[in-house]
């Protein structure tokens, strides 16, 4: 494939390529941090004790919805194409799609979830803990639901033959950034974690224990990751007619591709913590100056994707987008944005569709959500943001709903949609 990177990559490089990045840790010191991860540690040994012994989490009640009524399951793939490689002919470029709907729907538009960086659909069908996922929550409240496998990933199947070089995260890198932040304190909202199940999500804690077996590998050239999941998205959202996007992290780069190749289509856009800031990767390194710009090279040439958008005027190269920095932050704990210098182009169909960026209070992508938000504003597309402790749901880091008060997340995201469909 062209562009693809060679040779063997490290789990830190890849999680720059996907607009993640790690830091040392700041003013908290070596010695602070091991004891902590020592105080976590204990604790997560406790709590596998404790979850060995324990009988299995009752299901949640959910008053509003009939917990014995019918679903119908099932799956299928999009896209593909047959292609010969050396003495074999294989199917590449397909896309697992997993179905889940009520016998009688009572919403009109299904809801596609797409899922970020490392993972797979998984992360919806259930939590670490045991207790019912996203999938479950929407179809409860009507929604038929779909949930994808990144093409080249999981259940979409992987091929180094055709896609080449694979990588995937460490154990220390989802600790610092997704399960226990508040552990390694590299950006400001760290310390405010408190939802993973079981306390810190460090090794030992049967919740993160779980959490590390389903990571995957994933393709470590993160343009051609676009430049396959996109049209196998397009592809779904053609095949089953107008629906809700619901994107996580690494997710949000193909929401915005189909939101504005197919607007007519795609009836609102959650995304939840979407891959950012706007053209640069940061890494997080503590302590007062607690962020950097990683690398000099433009992470996403066209903002918000890797990929060209539609703008108005139009955009022949990554060059025509001129950006500048902002002066200031806008708030606290927050990075100076990337956004594109004076006169703006617009994104005119993404400005046609409904969009909200949701932001958990403890998440690494605190600092940066801002950025997203007035990058899409500047270009006319005016998105909502629904931060999440102003909803008074508190300490949730970016996987949300793997987390403690997983419904509690899902029940705003679902009011959002209805209220915002509504209008």
């Amino acid at each position: 494939m062209a562009g693809m990177a060679a040779g063997k990559v490290t789990a830190k490089a890849a999680g720059r390529s996907a607009g993640l990045s790690w830091g040392r840790p700041g003013a908290s010191g070596p010695g602070r941090r091991a004891a902590l991860l020592r105080a976590a540690a204990g604790t997560a040994l406790a709590a596998l004790a404790a979850f060995a012994t324990a009988p299995l989490a009752p299901a949640r009640a959910q008053p509003a919805a009939d917990r014995s009524a019918p679903t119908v399951a099932g799956y299928f793939f999009i896209g593909g194409r047959y292609q010969r490689v050396e003495d074999k002919t294989v199917m590449v470029g397909q896309m697992f799609v997993q179905s889940r709907s009520p016998a009688k729907p009572t919403q009109a538009l299904p809801i596609v979830m797409v899922h970020g960086v490392a993972q797979s659909g998984v992360n919806f069908l259930g939590t670490p803990d045991g207790r019912p996922g996203w999938v479950q929550y929407f179809v409860e409240q009507g929604f038929r639901v779909y949930v994808v496998d990144q093409v080249g990933r999981g259940r979409s199947g992987t091929n180094p033959e055709v896609y080449g070089p694979y990588t995937r995260l460490s154990a220390r890198t989802l600790e610092e950034t997704y399960t226990a932040q508040e552990v390694y304190d590299l950006f400001p909202q760290a310390k405010l974690h408190t939802q993973w199940p079981g306390g810190p999500g460090v090794q030992g804690n049967p919740a993160f224990d779980q959490f590390m077996a389903s990571q995957v590998p994933y393709l470590a050239n993160s343009q051609q990751t676009e430049e396959l999941v996109t049209p196998a998205l397009v592809a779904l959202i053609d095949k089953i007619g107008p629906a809700i996007l619901l994107t996580h992290g690494q997710g949000a780069l193909f929401g915005w591709a189909v939101s504005d190749q197919r607007p007519d289509l795609v009836k609102a856009h959650v995304a939840v913590e979407p891959n950012g800031p706007p053209f640069f990767d940061v890494r997080f390194r503590g302590g007062k100056d607690f962020w950097e710009r990683a690398g000099e090279g433009r992470a996403r040439a066209y903002g918000i994707t890797r990929m060209p958008l539609t703008f108005d005027p139009p955009v022949n190269a990554p060059e025509d987008l001129a950006v500048a920095q902002a002066k200031a932050p806008t708030a606290e704990g927050r990075i100076r944005c990337w956004l594109q210098a004076e006169p703006a182009r617009k994104l005119p169909n993404l400005a046609r569709v409904p969009t909200v960026i949701v932001t958990a209070e403890a998440s690494f992508r605190a600092p940066t959500d801002d950025c997203t938000a007035a990058f899409l504003a500047q270009a006319g597309a005016k998105p909502d943001s629904l931060r999440l402790v102003e909803a008074g749901i508190r300490g949730n880091g970016h996987m949300m709903m793997l987390e403690k008060n997983s419904d509690q997340v899902a029940g705003t995201v679902a009011g959002w949609i209805k209220a915002r469909l509504a209008k």
